[in-house]
């Protein structure tokens, strides 16, 4: 990620369930417990539209006039789907009962929209023979689907299957497709990219627990679940950040503190991202059978001092944002067959370095389908070797949650490959903390239903999280944060040419102004 201003385009986590108790207040007679091969009307399907309690299911609203839970057309997939709604505030619950289960690991999957603002719209598993377990609807007030997941320890053979609304009058939630299947759900990688945090400490910044309370900020995110420190190499950088160097004492620190650690190379001496890819200096004039041995070089060079000193990389990214290519002209995309040469020098390094070491593939544009797979189509043909597809994911600029999920969906499945976003973040505040004007700045730019508060922040972070999660076949590898610690301090600005460059980013750190930890941060547990 660049942290100059961009050019804007166009464009769930589980938590312990409290007891739905006083909120129902009116109790439909229990269904008939279903078989364990799964949901009976599943689509919703059965009786047409109108019908307030679906077969198959129970309904408990509240208030008892009128009713929040029916049938309507406009389904996901079929003719039908259920929608909670009401003309006054409402409270209802539409469930189902599973017995004959055998003893396990369950997955709810869900298709869902909402219009967002509810006080709670959920899926859940409850009364399941060990804690209940929920995950939120994100907001889609333009009206796309979104499938959530949610998994569940299963003992002593039967569990609720529970959809949820806790809602003003007007807002809205859908559901469709229900799935209940064996086998969990969950993030391998939830990270952060830490990357600043050696110079922001040099110039003074200090971080502190959600408490208050003064520690060194990698133990405050690994306290919070945080597992993975995601750190970029530069070749020759002018303000000798993000050097070999650096990367290996950061790297030391990272491992120290439980995580693992992704070095992202962009071999470059400065910013690498789809608007530039610039040779490093001391490699500006090399050929180009020279630059794939300058590739292979330097990835094996700072790896090889990383497991030197014990902190072998758990994975690798060769290149940054490269949508265009790297080192251009010479590995641009125009040329795939150079291209392929230099992402396959730089594989090889890593591999030779650390045969376990995964290494991934980069891009921006998230929610970009048709360039995800024209990209990593031409990788495949042209034999280029990797293990993990790894995508940026800004709601801001790339467009809604359900063009992620499409994208995440489709290539996972195309090259049988975990897929990763390796950037995501989201404001806080609107608010600056220094004297240049943020990236996201003004209320234009935020994504619809998610405000810039630390409330927004921790909501757009957990359903990003759960589009991960919701990933089919456990393809879904994780996310990390991009720059949790990189809060405004002088000297630490984002050019490191200029001294006296400000920070853009860091009304999206997970630091607040008042150098605590936010909320969001309670996400990476793992739940």
């Amino acid at each position: 990620m660049h942290t100059a201003h961009r050019i804007r385009r166009t464009p769930l986590g589980a938590v312990a369930l409290s007891a739905l108790g006083a909120l129902l207040l009116t109790a439909l007679p229990a269904q008939q417990a279903q078989a364990a091969d799964g949901p009976g009307n599943a689509g919703f399907e059965t009786d047409g539209t109108g019908t307030s309690t679906p077969a198959g299911w129970s309904t408990r609203s509240a208030p008892r006039q009128g009713n929040a839970s029916f049938t309507e057309n406009g389904g996901h997939s079929g003719s039908l789907r259920l929608t909670h709604w009401s003309a006054s505030a409402y409270r209802t619950e539409t469930y189902q009962r599973l017995s004959g289960l055998t003893d396990g690991t369950y997955t709810l999957s869900v298709w869902v929209r909402s219009s967002g603002g509810q006080n709670s719209a959920y899926i859940a598993l409850r009364d399941c023979g060990s804690a209940d377990r929920r995950t939120d609807l994100p907001p889609t007030p333009d009206g796309e689907w979104i499938r959530v997941v949610t998994s569940v320890k299963v003992r002593g053979g039967s569990c609720t299957l529970s959809l949820n609304s806790d809602a003003h009058a007007g807002q809205w939630a859908n559901f469709d497709d229900i799935g209940f299947t064996a086998g969990s759900t969950g993030l391998d990688v939830r990270g952060g990219d830490l990357s600043t945090l050696a110079k922001n400490e040099a110039f003074g910044a200090t971080y502190r627990t959600a408490g208050g309370v003064r520690q060194d900020p990698l133990r405050i995110l690994r306290g919070a679940g945080m597992n993975y420190a995601r750190l970029k190499v530069w070749v020759n950088p002018a303000d000798g950040y993000n050097d070999k160097k650096h990367v290996l004492a950061v790297a030391k620190r990272a491992k120290a503190a439980g995580m693992k650690l992704l070095v992202d190379f962009h071999y470059s001496d400065g910013w690498a991202d789809p608007g530039k890819q610039n040779k490093p200096a001391a490699w500006a004039t090399h050929s180009y059978s020279r630059l794939r041995t300058d590739v292979y070089d330097h990835t094996f060079d700072v790896l090889n001092a990383l497991k030197a000193q014990g902190t072998t990389a758990d994975m690798v990214q060769i290149g940054n944002e490269i949508n265009g290519g790297m080192l251009w002209p010479d590995g641009s995309t125009d040329d795939w067959t150079r291209l392929a040469g230099l992402l396959t020098s730089g594989a090889r390094a890593a591999k030779a370095v650390s045969p376990s070491t995964q290494v991934a593939l980069h891009l921006a544009e998230g929610g970009y389908n048709a360039g995800t797979r024209w990209w990593f189509d031409q990788a495949v043909a042209h034999q280029v070797p990797f293990d993990v597809i790894a995508l940026s994911y800004y709601g801001y600029w790339h467009g809604p949650l359900s063009d992620l999920q499409t994208n995440l969906d489709d290539v996972s499945a195309r090259y049988d490959k975990p897929v990763l976003v390796a950037e995501t973040a989201y404001a806080h505040t609107l608010a600056n903390d220094d004297f240049l004007e943020n990236n996201v700045a003004t209320a234009d730019q935020l994504v619809p239903g998610y405000p810039a508060t630390p409330a927004g922040q921790a909501a757009n972070l957990r359903d990003v999280m759960n589009v991960v999660k919701a990933v089919p076949e456990g393809r879904g590898l994780g996310i990390v944060y991009w720059e949790p610690a990189w809060t405004a301090v002088n000297g630490s600005g984002w050019d490191p040419q200029d001294p006296s460059s400000g920070n853009a980013w860091e009304n999206q750190a997970l630091f607040g102004y008042d150098k605590k930890l936010l909320p969001a941060a309670r996400w990476f547990a793992d739940r």
